[in-house]
């Protein structure tokens, strides 16, 4: 098998870092490894399969003088605004896990179980997307009950773990805590949030829109329709709740048609990368905690709607950091990588 240059943009942050193990974990055909980031960074090391390899700085030259063929983008949305061409110009394929480039009609917006045929539109600009975490899990969910039974509406709402904000974001959590332990409630002015996140929930994630949604909220419902290549009717409401890592969703399917929830389970059970776990005679429910670095989607809490046998409703956890981000982009290269070498 061919083995490739890979860089990873923004490796020392917490999605980079995941990226560098999910590479691992699967063996990638890596020929070359490049962690990039800013000047500061540059000369650190990160760990890559129990060696230490040299972080270099990310410049607009470094893709095409270390011949890189895929890079990895998870440092923000103006870093891949500015450096991602570059990338492209250069030869390689961007697998951008930013929010930048996810509506561009030329950008083909990918979850591999859903969508991998639009992997084939990468040539465009040479950038494919990597969706929103919680759409991602969402519609690994929804594309097989989709096929099956026609959807024609869904409702969502998130519990999102503070991970998704950051390194930053995590550390100001267990901090709050100690505070929250030693009985002392406000000694630190929250940073990552409006307000303080430990023992709180905020239903607010992104800027507020003038929808009345916020941005994350949008994201939801756009990407899912370009993801599905589908107009179907969403509605979402994020919320950000003290929990390290693991998002949660609470999704009710409106269908076509009467949907069996028998029929549904048993078809979730034999998708790709989904975990039923729905057994409440015995307690036996997906968690947060369960999923923490698990690359599968946990589905339980099914049942139909008591008044319209049209609506399913279900519970959708997955781990952020790997099936919403850096699972989700390394699968996406696997996939780009078949493509490639079946042609």
């Amino acid at each position: 098998m061919k083995k490739y240059n890979v860089a990873v943009v923004g490796a020392t942050g917490a999605v980079g870092a995941e990226i560098l193990e999910v590479l691992s974990e699967r063996d990638f055909p890596i020929n070359k490894l490049v962690p990039l980031a800013s000047a500061k960074s540059a000369g650190k090391t990160v760990t890559y399969k129990g060696k230490e390899v040299v972080i270099k700085e990310l410049t607009e030259s470094v893709f095409a003088e270390e011949a890189i063929e895929i890079a990895l983008f998870s440092a923000g949305g103006s870093i891949s605004e500015k450096f991602a061409p570059h990338a492209a110009k250069a030869g390689a394929v961007v697998i951008d896990n930013t929010s930048h480039y996810r509506m561009d009609k030329e950008v083909p917006l990918v979850v591999p179980e859903v969508n991998p045929e639009d992997i084939k539109g990468w040539k465009q600009k040479g950038i494919i997307a990597n969706p929103n975490c919680s759409t991602i899990q969402m519609v690994i969910a929804l594309k097989p009950l989709d096929e099956r039974f026609g959807i024609k509406r869904v409702d969502v709402s998130t519990y999102q773990a503070v991970s998704g904000s950051g390194a930053s974001a995590m550390e100001e959590l267990m901090g709050q805590m100690r505070d929250v332990m030693n009985f002392e409630f406000d000694q630190s002015e929250p940073k990552a949030y409006p307000y303080r996140i430990a023992l709180n929930a905020i239903p607010h994630i992104d800027k507020f829109m003038e929808s009345g949604f916020t941005k994350e909220e949008e994201k939801m419902i756009y990407e899912t329709q370009k993801i599905l290549h589908k107009e179907v009717q969403v509605a979402a409401h994020c919320v950000r709740i003290p929990v390290l890592r693991g998002h949660s969703e609470s999704i009710s399917i409106t269908f076509d048609q009467d949907v069996d929830v028998d029929i549904a389970r048993e078809i979730l059970e034999n998708t790709e990368d989904v975990i039923v776990v729905d057994d409440p005679e015995n307690i036996k429910y997906p968690m947060p905690l369960e999923s923490a670095g698990k690359d599968e989607v946990f589905i339980g809490r099914m049942k139909n709607d008591l008044y319209d046998k049209k609506i399913l409703h279900l519970w959708c956890v997955a781990d952020n950091l790997r099936v919403g981000a850096a699972t989700n982009a390394v699968r996406i290269a696997q996939k780009w990588i078949e493509l490639e070498e079946a042609n």
